[in-house]
């Protein structure tokens, strides 16, 4: 609640992605409820935006009814796991690179910015850098800041 608050001072908050995160960290101890999902805030400047369906759709992410298969995408996808995809070394925090390109192929095209609020190790940066998008990221931690400069740098 508090991020979406200070969020929508600033952007107009589209949607929040969930997915299914096969390896949760930051489990309370004792172990109560496993928390097995992460969120991902899809933000834009106004309520115009692009937004390309057909790159997020698939028999995966339809919404099943009791009838026939809707046609739509659902905001809860669970056919993506936390593993590592490609060339690119996975470090910790870093979503998976089938999520994040997912998630700029259907958001964005090539020089757009893509706005990272919580950069960690550069993980979003990277892939952006690789999709042929522009990236501002910021982190709270200078040091991982400077290694997450120094990925993306690489990538």
């Amino acid at each position: 609640g508090m991020y979406q608050s200070l969020l929508n001072s600033f952007l107009k908050i589209q949607t929040r992605i969930t997915w299914r995160n096969s390896s949760p960290k930051d489990q309370t101890s004792p172990l109560t409820w496993i928390n097995r999902t992460s969120d991902i805030w899809f933000a834009t400047k106004s309520d115009e935006f692009m937004f390309n369906q057909k790159a997020v759709t698939d028999e995966t992410n339809n919404v099943k009814s009791n009838g026939p298969l809707e046609l739509g995408v659902t905001n809860l996808w669970s056919d993506i796991m936390d593993i590592q995809i490609g060339s690119t070394i996975k470090m910790e925090s870093d979503k998976p690179e089938q999520l994040i390109q997912r998630i700029l192929t259907a958001s964005s095209f090539k020089l757009n910015w893509v706005l990272d609020p919580f950069a960690r190790t550069g993980g979003v940066g990277i892939i952006s850098k690789k999709m042929g998008r522009r990236f501002i990221g910021f982190e709270s931690d200078q040091d991982r800041l400077l290694m997450a400069m120094k990925r993306i740098d690489k990538g």
